[in-house]
């Protein structure tokens, strides 16, 4: 089970950090990402992060605006945005998959709950 957080209204160029809770699996032996979902369109990839936090990926659109981390010992993975832009609204998906990272939604086993971000003045 993944719980994310931290979603809300935002005024454009303002940051926020996501956070997601993971329960019921071991989630130091799972890689963990990001995904968004503007309604009508879809799921798509926005970052990514090996079990160790050894690795991170980004979405083009991603690099240098978002960070993603995470905190084993707390079984949570954070996502901290920065510069934020009206196109930035949308539903935000924390997801784990077993073993390595990938930029596809299907290879991920648990989906969070999704947490809204808008970004609007």
């Amino acid at each position: 089970q993944l719980q994310a957080s931290g979603g809300g209204l935002m005024q454009p160029g303002g940051s926020l950090r996501l956070s997601c809770v993971a329960r019921g699996f071991d989630f130091s032996d799972y890689g963990m990402a990001w995904f968004r979902q503007v309604p009508g369109n879809e799921r798509v990839f926005v970052s990514a992060i090996t079990w160790s936090g050894g690795s991170t990926y980004y979405a083009e659109n991603a690099k240098g605006r978002c960070t993603i981390s995470r905190d084993n010992s707390k079984a949570t993975v954070y996502l901290q945005m920065s510069g934020l832009e009206p196109d930035d609204t949308a539903v935000y998906y924390c997801a784990a998959q077993k073993g390595f990272v990938t930029r596809d939604r299907v290879d991920y086993q648990y989906w969070g709950q999704g947490t809204l971000v808008t970004v609007s003045s």
